[in-house]
């Protein structure tokens, strides 16, 4: 293994997840992750966000990181080893303990018969963090890093305990192993909106104090602008934009991430993106167009834009999947101005047609 790959901890080079489906009597190809390219460096942890609409390959590329899932092309590398090729015995015994997730409802992830201080126990001793005798206080120390104590749950099953609660046990139970990454997927969408900020304060505070990374999954651009380092923004599989949260969400330059921000209404704060679930004729037809899959909806779309697969350009602090911002297509002083914001329409267009509010 050489210093590199000590120095990165999580690598994605050009991963992509090829799934069939069947319409009728034929099967289609479409590339639910594609080429999708990004590093967190092992020495400087930082909130990773990956967000998009339902449908953009986001879960699927957070299973991946997992493991749970492999992907059809691409690296995916932890700590220099292949994720892919891991044995089951490395997987269970070495990056199950350093790579652990948060997953969107807590209630699924306890089984209902069982006491939920079962679990913190269990993974104390299947991974040996703490003598016997000691268990208790580790397991208690761990509970007061998100918000809990032993006291509070010990003997409790998971219907005893609220919707926050519940959350902030699924990450003590993530925290057992003193992991280097949580990979938390859509963690605060089914709690109230007075809880969200509680939880993403949790992840900002699990970075900063105990150095852990958090790839943090979201259709919910306000949680991910107050918490994340980075954002990586997906459609339909592609990362079209990607950089430092304040440059990406402050000032976005691809259409599809502009649009996104323009979405979010200001009207009720209680709100968050309503996810839709299942893959729609356009859909489908947007993962296999030949060119740009946003071209169809793009008001700046060009012709190259709708034969033509944009490159990966860096423009203004980020990296943007955009034709509006390659030189070599529309000329320098041009990538200029469309960095200020000096854009002009090609078409008309509306919002995004999903149901979008905001914290």
């Amino acid at each position: 293994m050489d210093q590199q790959s000590n120095d990165i901890l999580l690598d994605a080079a050009d991963v992509t997840k090829v799934f069939q489906i069947r319409q009728g009597l034929s099967t289609t190809s479409f590339h639910a992750v594609d080429n999708a390219s990004f590093q967190i460096e092992a020495a400087k942890p930082e909130i990773f966000t990956i967000a998009g609409e339902s449908g953009s390959g986001k879960t699927t590329l957070a299973r991946m990181i997992l493991g749970l899932d492999e992907q059809t092309f691409g690296g995916l590398e932890y700590k220099g080893r292949d994720i892919s090729k891991l044995s089951k015995r490395d997987k269970r015994n070495w990056f199950f303990r350093e790579v652990q997730p948060v997953f969107q409802d807590p209630f699924a992830a306890f089984n209902p018969l069982r006491r939920i201080d079962r679990y913190l126990y269990e993974t104390v001793h299947n991974y040996g963090m703490a003598r016997r005798g000691e268990a208790d206080a580790y397991v208690d120390e761990v509970l007061q890093e998100v918000g809990l104590s032993l006291a509070e749950v010990k003997g409790r099953y998971p219907n005893e305990l609220s919707g926050g609660q519940a959350q902030r046990m699924a990450v003590a139970r993530a925290l057992i192993t003193q992991p280097s990454l949580i990979v938390a997927d859509e963690p605060v969408s089914m709690l109230d909106a007075s809880l969200r900020m509680s939880v993403v304060n949790m992840f900002k505070r699990l970075k900063e104090e105990q150095g852990v990374s958090i790839v943090y999954i979201t259709h919910d651009l306000a949680t991910a602008y107050y918490s994340a380092d980075r954002i990586a923004v997906m459609l339909r599989g592609w990362i079209v934009e990607m950089g430092p949260v304040e440059n990406v969400l402050g000032k976005p330059l691809h259409p599809y991430t502009r649009n996104l921000k323009e979405s979010i209404p200001r009207a009720d704060p209680d709100k968050v993106w309503t996810e839709k679930t299942g893959l729609t004729v356009m859909d489908t037809e947007e993962y296999t167009r030949s060119g740009c899959r946003y071209a169809g909806r793009c008001p700046f779309a060009m012709d190259v834009c709708r034969d033509t697969v944009p490159g990966d350009y860096q423009a203004a602090g980020r990296m943007v999947k955009c034709f509006l911002y390659d030189e070599a297509t529309v000329g320098a002083d041009k990538v200029a101005a469309h960095v200020a914001g000096n854009l002009t329409r090609t078409q008309s267009f509306g919002t995004i047609d999903v149901e979008t509010t905001t914290l």
